[in-house]
């Protein structure tokens, strides 16, 4: 019996946010991508500390980068909540708890230095991360537990983060309200 594999698919946007259709991931990121949806997640451990994923080598977009702990894009008619822990555990072999949605609104736009471009709608996510970190290969080549206040001092030096976790650190600043919740 041949088995067929279903492509997976993006969630097509547009600027108000409104789906308008949906595309094959495969196909949907290069030169002029379309705007999409998608997600970044940071997780954070019983201490505070926040992890740090280092992006396999062969991954379509940014290869190699570090950048924040998940990120991923909900299936058509997925909840994007539902996706998070869909891709957290897909990833990192983690189950997520207390996930909120910290920046509703964020969106981007990045080019890699091969030309392909990052365009998505990109609501950001903190949870706090339940097990222990159980890395995918085909995703993810590092990782690290860094205090969230190390990482906002290396994010305004410029360092080489993901350009979304390099938007995105600063506007997490004020969210230290789930930070501080994880050290009582």
């Amino acid at each position: 019996m041949t088995s067929v594999t279903t492509p997976e698919l993006v969630v097509l946007v547009d600027d108000a946010g409104r789906t308008i259709g949906s595309a094959p991931k495969s196909e949907v990121h290069h030169s002029s991508t379309p705007l999409h949806l998608a997600f970044s997640c940071y997780l954070f451990d019983d201490t505070g500390r926040v992890l740090l994923t280092r992006r396999a080598l062969h991954k379509r977009t940014f290869a190699g980068v570090w950048t924040n702990s998940c990120c991923g894009h909900p299936a058509p008619g997925e909840a994007i909540e539902d996706a998070v822990a869909r891709r957290v555990r897909e990833e990192l072999g983690l189950d997520v708890a207390e996930l909120r949605c910290a920046l509703p609104d964020f969106r981007y736009y990045a080019v890699a230095a091969d030309g392909v471009v990052e365009n998505e709608l990109c609501p950001v996510y903190c949870a706090r991360a339940v097990g222990p970190v159980q890395p995918n290969p085909d995703e993810v080549m590092d990782y690290v537990w860094v205090e969230w206040e190390q990482l906002r001092a290396a994010a305004g030096l410029g360092w080489a983060l993901s350009p979304w976790a390099t938007e995105q650190i600063p506007l997490l600043g004020d969210f230290g309200v789930f930070i501080d919740a994880q050290r009582r």
